[in-house]
């Protein structure tokens, strides 16, 4: 079990017709590139790691608003480039994922079995904290942090 902390971050968000990986990877990505040309545009300096995280989309449809989020390091309020506060998690199930996420699937079972198997139940979509992100995506390290609670 683990706390995320409470972190200042800006995001960027987009509709990903499913939870799927092949649905969320053409959306996320260019969600990273336009939220760091912003925040470099702002003169805003990253000071942590990306962190993607999901939310239900209202319309539903099996619909999701993907975020993609960076930490940062002083509040900025410059048109509609805001800073604000990720809320911490209270209690995660982690686990750590090498490789591309197109291959993340196998890992999420893995945490999905560990949270079934010893007494939690998920309450949430994992967060995805990027560890290592070198331009080769095999070479990536990601943490998935799943908010879970006691059954």
């Amino acid at each position: 079990m683990t706390l995320t902390p409470c972190q200042a971050v800006h995001s960027e968000t987009a509709i990903a017709a499913s939870y799927q990986p092949e649905d969320i990877s053409p959306v996320i990505g260019p969600l990273y590139d336009e939220l760091f040309r912003r925040l470099d545009a702002a003169g805003v300096t990253c000071t942590g790691p990306g962190i993607a995280y999901y939310t239900d989309e209202p319309q539903g449809a099996g619909r999701i608003i993907v975020h993609a989020a960076v930490e940062v390091s002083a509040p900025c309020q410059d048109g509609d480039l805001r800073v604000w506060n990720l809320p911490p998690i209270d209690h995660a199930a982690t686990i750590v994922h090498r490789g591309s996420m197109d291959t993340v699937v196998p890992t999420a079972q893995t945490l999905t079995r560990w949270i079934d198997g010893n007494g939690y139940r998920a309450t949430g979509y994992p967060r995805e904290v990027t560890l290592e992100c070198p331009a080769n995506r095999d070479d990536w390290v990601t943490e998935l942090q799943a908010p879970v609670g006691r059954r």
